[in-house]
């Protein structure tokens, strides 16, 4: 009877959740159409010949993975309108969780770049290539193919951060979910829905990744 009671209502609220989780999907779309780039730019700074260059990568680097995504989120959302700068939820979503997928992945890409064979480099001097059509035609075609499976890793773990987006009131599945708990009382049902939903995405994403890994193979 208890479980029953667990799920009875779940058919009527499944179509609200439906909704936030279509919107933690595009959150996570946009969060990583602005992170990966940015992970990728500090990747190629932190292996940068130019000091300047790469301490000025590293301040970035740290800060994004020293202070936590909710801080973050408030800081843009929040605080930019001391600065004048005001942006809707979504937008400040994207920046602040963006700004620390970047921050996190971008030493996954620098593993990669390293990983690289020293051989690789040397040929493309022999070639006579400049450093930046090095890096541009043989180094990062290269690092972007090992590191995939663990940057998809890192994309699913933001996924499920996205959740974190409900404090500034982006509607995302645990805003909905919160949203119906606090009308019928019903927390331990709808947040267990919710719960399952997440897991719904990140398992099956989770055993892709793997199945990548596995069958990517070593390079040659």
């Amino acid at each position: 009877m208890i479980g029953l009671t667990l799920v009875e209502r779940w058919p009527e609220w499944l179509p609200q959740l439906l909704d936030g989780l279509w919107t933690s999907v595009q959150l996570t779309a946009a969060f990583l159409a602005l992170g990966l780039p940015l992970g990728l730019g500090l990747a190629v700074a932190l292996s940068s010949r130019i000091r300047a260059v790469r301490n000025a990568a590293i301040v970035v680097v740290e800060a994004g993975r020293a202070v936590p995504v909710l801080v973050l989120l408030y800081l843009v959302y929040f605080g930019l309108p001391d600065l004048d700068l005001r942006l809707g939820a979504f937008v400040s979503a994207t920046i602040a969780i963006g700004f620390s997928f970047g921050a996190y992945t971008s030493e996954v890409f620098k593993a990669g770049i390293a990983a690289v064979a020293r051989g690789q480099r040397e040929a493309a001097q022999a070639l006579g290539l400049t450093h930046r059509q090095e890096l541009r035609l043989v180094v990062l075609p290269q690092a972007i193919r090992i590191v995939i499976p663990p940057i998809l890793g890192w994309a699913v773990i933001f996924f499920q951060a996205t959740s974190l987006a409900f404090a500034i009131a982006v509607p995302e599945l645990l805003s909905r979910s919160y949203t119906i708990g606090a009308s019928t009382f019903r927390f331990l049902s709808v947040l267990l829905l919710a719960a399952l939903l997440y897991a719904a995405v990140s398992i099956p994403a989770s055993l892709a990744i793997d199945h990548l890994d596995r069958r990517r193979g070593p390079l040659t």
